[in-house]
């Protein structure tokens, strides 16, 4: 997968100045392109999250809760973030948005650099995302997955430099932002785990046999000083903005942020293979417990991909966040943001072909294009397709789920694939 992106065909363009200058410059186009649209055409560019969000900015100037504003189910430190909505301009969170999405891919070319990788074979993976369409429009219309994108990108940042505190900061205020970062502390707790010692491993080898010695033995390597910080700090980052924000606002806040993603059941048409189980069962007094055990597929994949997989943390967290996107209870397209900014850094571990990872991406968007043909119809023409989307839904898991066993078939870790390149 990575011979096709060391061709030469772009490398003037691909140079890092040029390519992070065109990157912004078209995102900063595409935000004042959005205010023209608003004003002139009936379907508005601004993403009408981004409305909530300045409305949840402008009670809290008001003195007020930001939850007043009907559908703000978000912490309130975004509403706090963007009040410059309110007194600078109202494009002051659509420019901060566009900033972070261009700090992220920044911080993806400085781990693929910190690996080792040449600057121009960097630029070409981190192009993935910087001209990448769909985080382009995600952040340019107002959408604050960007904000999310950079925390996570620089919590693997600092992990990589091994800069526990300030990974540790950035990964609670992730958590904070959004709740689904926190499958990552499995994996981030086994990368942390103090190394076997081949002599003391070689002496308790008899011993070891036992079960009980060997769970004191993990135990062991993975209570230590490196976790412990990264726990204290990461957790007392989460735990003081939410007592913060419990203090200011209740149990709205608890309520609005977090619980409501934890038991939220949305009936409406979107790509999960729950949807229409729950749309059916929206009235029954099984609904809760339904929405309850659909988490419980998400649980053994996610555990079983963490003991395989957390020597590289880049990329367990990218099949982490692919496997909690595909098996979520709710799926849009904009959680595919959430693994999409880690595929720069997991593709250098891939040997794919060209033409394996085309005909896997063709596969990925047919998916998208056989839901939202009967989507289509639900929605603009009002036509009953609800079984259509939902089976739609269901080859879309199919094609995801294959996806994701043809990465992983097809990964090699760093060291395998530097012994491969000096033999």
């Amino acid at each position: 997968m990575a011979a096709y992106l060391t061709t030469d065909w772009t490398s003037a363009f691909l140079k890092k100045r040029i390519l992070f200058s065109t990157a912004f410059l078209i995102r900063i186009v595409l935000v004042f392109y959005g205010v023209y649209q608003d004003k002139t055409m009936l379907v508005k560019y601004t993403d009408i999250d981004y409305h909530v969000f300045t409305d949840a900015s402008r009670f809290i100037t008001q003195g007020s809760s930001p939850y007043k504003r009907a559908t703000y189910r978000y912490t309130p430190l975004l509403a706090w973030i963007l009040i410059p909505n309110i007194y600078l301009t109202a494009l002051f969170g659509k420019l901060l948005f566009v900033i972070c999405d261009v700090i992220s891919a920044y911080l993806m070319y400085s781990i693929l650099h910190f690996r080792g990788m040449g600057s121009d074979k960097a630029c070409r993976y981190c192009a993935l995302w910087l001209l990448n369409p769909l985080p382009i429009a995600v952040s340019s219309r107002g959408n604050a997955e960007s904000v999310l994108v950079v925390l996570v990108v620089a919590t693997l940042y600092y992990m990589e430099n091994r800069s526990l505190v300030k990974a540790a900061v950035c990964y609670g205020l992730s958590v904070h932002m959004k709740i689904y970062p926190v499958t990552y502390a499995l994996p981030i707790a086994l990368s942390l785990q103090t190394l076997k010692d081949p002599e003391t491993e070689a002496l308790g080898n008899k011993a070891s046999s036992l079960l009980s010695k060997r769970i004191q033995k993990f135990f062991s390597r993975l209570l230590n000083r490196d976790l412990l910080v990264f726990a204290v700090i990461a957790g007392g980052t989460f735990f003081a903005l939410s007592l913060i924000f419990y203090s200011m606002y209740g149990w709205e806040f608890l309520e609005h942020t977090y619980l409501y993603h934890l038991t939220r059941r949305d009936i409406r048409h979107n790509f999960s293979a729950y949807f229409y189980m729950l749309y059916l069962t929206a009235e029954s007094e099984w609904s809760l417990a339904l929405g309850l055990a659909a988490f419980l597929p998400q649980l053994l994949l996610l555990l079983l991909t963490s003991f395989a997989y957390y020597k590289d943390l880049a990329f367990c967290c990218f099949l982490h966040t692919a496997i909690f996107v595909s098996f979520n209870k709710v799926c849009t397209s904009q959680y595919f943001l959430w693994y999409l900014c880690l595929l720069p850094l997991v593709l250098p571990s891939l040997t794919l072909s060209l033409k394996q990872g085309l005909g896997l991406l063709f596969l990925w968007f047919a998916g998208q294009a056989l839901w939202l043909a009967p989507a289509y119809y639900l929605e603009f023409e009002g036509q009953n397709t609800f079984l259509l989307i939902w089976l739609a839904g269901l080859f879309f898991l199919f094609i995801n789920s294959l996806v994701l066993v043809r990465i992983i078939s097809h990964y090699k870790q760093r060291s395998d694939l530097q012994k491969a390149k000096s033999g």
